[in-house]
């Protein structure tokens, strides 16, 4: 093993040969690989103040289990974002994104065509889309419209901070937890077929959670149970949702109800450790039909008071970054399920989110 851990060393400094950087790593070589970037992921619990979560994982160690998949000689680039557009689906919660295109125009006396374009709306929660870890506080009791006015003002937020620290007036950018704050995102990846595993083959249905033991169950139905999750992968997941995305949005249905993370997946996710997870879904938090017009209620087993439990668990208490409306179905069907990962959201002063361009570099399988 004596030069299986100085092939791992090598990778850690970026010292190889190009001969062994396109050469592919064995399952052995990839242990030892892990072994070194392990040491390099720094874990929580963070130090009082923290505003980067799970971002505190992000540095060379991720980057080393990065570069493998990256330098694959069979490593494919996969898109996982959406074009965006005035027609795309449109999350209920968020202002609609609007385009406005100008005519082509010129500066006189010069031989220019320019082309120009406005684009309004609220971008950060449209399309594929990042949260910052401001994007969700917690009350201390739920809240009854018949009291009176939301009290925002006993919102506490990740860290413990409160809601005269990160927002405080109704017109402040978030002063804390502001998407500006978000380290960018470079490592590895791992994706579950859930789509497989839970669906055989099917999508899952709006409303349809996948717990804990779902994940466990995927990451060793995958031959990943050698692996698992490691602290600051991120971890895509498949539930076929993607299917009922249009452009232009005809039917309504996506943004209608989908499937979801159960509430046990939260704490398994803390655990881990991992920087951010995403889905091929509106919401993350699984969504009956109805539900979101007060017609039904939660999926069962959604803590009283947050039917938002994942937003709720994974934003304010661990840290964990959140991607919705993910484009996965070519990485499932290539059953790329490791790859190198990157997500870098634009840094919108005291902004609760961003929108989203993730990438993914890795070989598939047979």
């Amino acid at each position: 093993m004596r030069h299986l851990n100085k092939l791992a060393v090598l990778l850690a400094a970026g010292a190889l040969s190009p001969c062994l950087t396109t050469a592919p790593l064995t399952d052995e070589e990839a242990l030892a690989q892990l072994e070194v970037s392990l040491g390099q992921v720094p874990l929580p619990p963070w130090p009082a103040g923290d505003e980067l979560g799970m971002g505190n994982t992000q540095g060379p160690g991720t980057r080393t289990r990065c570069a493998a998949y990256l330098l694959h000689p069979r490593s494919r680039e996969y898109e996982l974002s959406y074009v965006r557009s005035g027609t795309m689906p449109m999350n209920p919660f968020s202002t609609p994104v609007e385009y406005e295109y100008h005519p082509t125009f010129g500066p006189p006396f010069s031989r220019h065509a320019v082309n120009g374009e406005v684009i309004s709306g609220e971008a950060a929660g449209q399309g594929t889309q990042i949260d910052a870890l401001g994007h969700f506080g917690v009350l201390p009791e739920a809240w009854n419209p018949a009291t009176g006015p939301h009290p925002s003002q006993n919102a506490v937020y990740y860290g413990g901070l409160t809601q005269a620290q990160v927002k405080p007036t109704p017109q402040s950018p978030l002063l804390k937890l502001g998407i500006e704050k978000m380290r960018p995102i470079v490592t590895s990846a791992v994706l579950l077929d859930a789509r497989g595993y839970l669906g055989g083959g099917n999508r899952l249905a709006g409303g349809q959670g996948i717990t804990a033991a779902d994940i466990h169950g995927m990451l060793q139905a995958q031959g990943l149970g050698w692996r698992g999750l490691l602290p600051g992968d991120v971890l895509y997941i498949y539930t076929g949702w993607q299917e009922l995305w249009q452009d232009p949005s005809v039917t309504g249905e996506y943004y209608s109800k989908g499937p979801g993370l159960a509430p046990d997946a939260a704490a398994l996710l803390a655990q881990k450790a991992i920087v951010a997870v995403g889905l091929d879904v509106p919401f993350i938090d699984p969504v009956n039909e109805g539900q979101l017009q007060g017609n039904a209620p939660p999926p069962p087993g959604t803590p009283p008071g947050l039917p938002f439990f994942l937003h709720h668990s994974l934003l304010t208490q661990s840290g964990i970054h959140i991607m919705e409306n993910l484009r996965l179905e070519q990485l499932a069907t290539d059953r790329t399920w490791l790859s190198c990962t990157m997500i870098l959201p634009l840094r919108e002063l005291g902004g609760s989110g961003s929108a989203i361009r993730p990438v993914a570099y890795g070989p598939p399988r047979p």
